[in-house]
């Protein structure tokens, strides 16, 4: 991944045996790992791309007889790139980037109430 950005300094966000979300505080950005590929992501776009990926219909695909049914094509609306994802690729992917988004989300809660605690013990003289 540093091949990509080598001045970046990457966080874990989430992981998992399909691929992994990190975080880049130099960039400001997501580095998504899927399939063998990595992927940036401004963090409105890869909260974007998740809202994406959540809405695609897995029953239609798995109950229509179709070939084409078979396969979902996934484009980044931010860059050239895109997955050919077939059912269970989807359901890896929506997995990935719903954990994810629970860790971004459990930080920023986390470090809201880290604040107004401090805030609390050491409140400031009018």
């Amino acid at each position: 991944m540093n091949q990509k950005c080598p001045v970046a300094k990457f966080i874990e966000v989430y992981t998992s045996p399909n691929g992994g979300v990190y975080q880049c505080n130099r960039q400001n950005c997501f580095w998504l790992e899927f399939q063998n590929t990595t992927t940036f992501f401004p963090l409105r776009e890869l909260f974007r791309f998740k809202k994406y990926v959540d809405s695609i219909d897995l029953e239609y695909m798995i109950n229509d007889t179709s070939r084409s049914s078979d396969f979902k094509l996934v484009v980044f609306s931010h860059t050239d790139r895109c997955f050919l994802l077939n059912v269970e690729s989807i359901i890896q992917l929506k997995e990935l980037l719903s954990g994810a988004k629970y860790m971004v989300e459990l930080n920023s809660e986390i470090n809201y109430l880290l604040r107004r605690r401090i805030s609390l013990l050491n409140p400031q003289k009018i």
